[in-house]
């Protein structure tokens, strides 16, 4: 089905090689799932970034959300995956078989609406999330204040891709050929922001879209991007959905709410104006306000190698947890929790595979 763009592919990367970044979650799940590291030829490593939400929540925000759950009692929503996140103690998942009232959403409304209804219960929304996430925390902050709720609290742990891709840059131990960048955040940002990233360290990179025809055209492209055209433009495959301005609304409804801070990610430490806290006028909203806490010592599992997995230093299976001691079932890191982590997705669709090169 792929042959004239594997063999594009090949001819292009014959005797060369590449370290290809990919830098959304959705990518790392599509390229296991349908077997392309499998059909590429060997000079081609694709690694996985920091691409995953959950991921990157550092273990300081999960040790501080665990503190007030059980410092408190409030009805917390989150998503799905956060729920199993494993803390330096203790998780959500642990709290909420413990009685405590923690909620999977689907639509974070449901726990605007639950506070609508529950005026004598406190409500907190864990907020977690890149720039596509992000401007629906926005609509919830201006509709409860809009509402006058005065139990609704969110907890903002989201975050900007951009820093995360300079700070990425500038670590010599990662060698990045180039960027396969994100379908999904591209559609709110744009692909101007990225423009640096070629114009600036001469790396080629590609806004793909998600399916596996999608994927390896956009490879194909970088190959020529970072061989023959040596382009220093940022290049957009996703066409159907992302323009180089980006969403506008979107973003305006982010910057409404939202202002820029320093944030821990996980693996790649502070990152400088790469978090977002809210705003002055939105602070009655913020739980990190609201609820206060003593501190605890986060300590990271000395074993699980999830950080250098999120920077791409290793492959997942080349942490000697993976899929023995770490699994689905039994995670130690965020990495093999999440739906979108580079380690679930290696379990699921890679382990035991005998790669094949060409």
């Amino acid at each position: 089905m792929f042959d004239r763009i594997i063999e594009s592919i090949s001819k292009k990367i014959e005797g060369r090689r590449i370290n290809i970044m990919e830098v959304c979650g959705t990518h790392t799940m599509a390229i296991s799932r349908y077997g392309i590291r499998q059909l590429l030829p060997s000079g081609i490593n694709l690694i996985s970034g920091p691409g995953c939400p959950v991921c990157v929540t550092s273990l300081n925000d999960i040790d501080h959300i665990i503190e007030i759950i059980k410092d408190y009692e409030l009805t917390v929503f989150t998503f799905g995956d956060l729920i199993r996140v494993p803390g330096t103690r203790s998780s959500l998942m642990l709290e909420k078989s413990k009685g405590k009232d923690i909620r999977i959403c689907y639509s974070p409304m449901d726990a605007l609406d639950f506070a609508a209804l529950n005026p004598s219960r406190d409500v907190m929304f864990i907020s977690i999330g890149f720039e596509t996430t992000t401007p629906i925390s926005s609509v919830l902050a201006k509709k409860a204040k809009d509402m006058d709720l005065k139990n609704f609290y969110i907890y903002s742990s989201n975050k900007l891709v951009i820093p995360a891709l300079k700070t990425i840059i500038s670590d010599k131990s990662i060698n990045i050929g180039a960027f396969l960048l994100p379908g999904h955040v591209s559609a709110v940002i744009g692909s101007r922001p990225y423009g640096f990233i070629a114009k600036e360290h001469g790396i080629a990179c590609v806004i793909s879209g998600f399916g596996p025809k999608d994927i390896l055209d956009s490879i194909d492209i970088i190959l020529n991007a970072a061989f023959y055209a040596k382009t220093s433009e940022v290049i957009i495959q996703y066409r159907s959905v992302v323009r180089p301005e980006g969403n506008e609304t979107a973003l305006q409804y982010i910057y409404d709410v939202f202002e820029k801070e320093d944030a821990v990610w996980r693996g790649l430490g502070t990152i400088p104006k790469s978090g977002l806290t809210l705003k002055e006028e939105f602070i009655s909203l913020d739980a990190k306000d609201r609820f206060k806490v003593k501190k605890i010592k986060s300590i990271e599992n000395a074993a699980c190698r999830c950080g250098d997995v999120l920077k791409g230093i290793i492959k997942p299976d080349e942490c000697r947890l993976f899929s023995k001691k770490c699994t689905p079932n039994r995670p130690l890191g965020p990495c093999m929790v999440s739906s979108e982590g580079s380690c679930a997705a290696y379990f699921k669709y890679e382990r035991n595979i005998a790669y094949q090169v060409t």
